[in-house]
């Protein structure tokens, strides 16, 4: 059993195609055609097959509200909606604007009392803000008051229509300073100050990180960077990683079977798959 932290259901209403994105599609080209050779006929039939096949015990989707900057958004009706029809497996995560001020604030908290949604999605890149932004810390205060984790781009992005630096792990330790009792997930896990997030996760309790859009056997790989996520995640860290495919980037199967093929213990191995992320999600 095991929990997907990043998915992303092959349904026109939860696809973003926007320009601002095209170079994700050069850097995860070769992955994502794999996905597209597997997918048939009926591409949600298998993608819900596939986590039945798989035993998934719960997949998270994000909605994003990118209206401010880049004009596009998936909606967070649009994920409610979807995880209501397809069960309790599938819990949603809102994505608000935070350039809109105190209708960002009310907009997460209708997505989360009145559309069910259990998290909020933050990808700081795409908003043209750092994680510690002005204009995001009353979103941040928001999710402490509805008791709800928050989702936090960090690392790099592939976006050529934003800046790298929004990413910094360095953001994240102010934010934790001002709000501790928030729950993060940090992901993708950090790249290239994977050591500054480790540093921060250290610091703060209640910061996650997560093995997001990235190989998991590049953790094995030397001089790749990605390395001290497996040190520290099967010592100091080990109940504060969570894994994702972030499908359609990458095969659900094949990126689940690399997480397992870590050399980790047994019980360390479970953390990772599962137990962290129903204490994140407080399931």
């Amino acid at each position: 059993m095991f929990i997907d932290f990043s998915s992303r259901p092959p349904v026109p209403e939860l696809t973003l195609r926007a320009p601002h994105l095209a170079n994700y599609r050069r850097v995860y080209q070769a992955s994502e055609a794999q996905v597209h050779a597997t997918q048939g006929e009926d591409a949600l039939a298998g993608y819900l097959a596939t986590y039945d096949r798989l035993g998934a015990r719960a997949v998270v989707i994000k909605a994003r509200d990118l209206e401010s900057t880049f004009g596009v958004k998936i909606a967070n009706e649009d994920v409610a909606q979807f995880c209501r029809r397809h069960g309790d497996r599938y819990i949603g995560f809102a994505g608000v604007d935070p350039h809109k001020g105190e209708q960002a604030v009310r907009d997460l908290e209708y997505a989360v009392r009145e559309l069910g949604l259990r998290g909020l999605n933050v990808q700081c890149f795409e908003h043209k803000l750092p994680i510690d932004d002005p204009l995001l810390r009353p979103l941040y205060a928001k999710c402490v008051e509805l008791d709800i984790p928050v989702n936090i781009h960090c690392g790099t992005n592939f976006s050529v229509h934003s800046l790298m630096e929004y990413g910094h792990p360095r953001g994240l330790d102010r934010v934790m300073c001002a709000f501790p009792s928030l729950r993060v997930c940090a992901s993708p896990p950090g790249w290239p100050w994977v050591q500054d997030l480790i540093g921060v996760a250290w610091r703060h309790p209640n910061v996650w990180i997560g093995v997001l859009a990235v190989r998991p056997h590049l953790l094995t790989k030397p001089h790749s960077g990605y390395e001290p996520l497996l040190q520290y995640g099967k010592s100091v860290l080990k109940h504060r990683m969570v894994w994702g495919s972030a499908y359609p980037m990458m095969p659900v199967e094949r990126t689940l079977d690399e997480l397992r093929a870590l050399p980790m213990p047994d019980e360390v191995r479970q953390a990772w798959l599962l137990d962290n992320a129903e204490a994140l999600l407080r399931l």
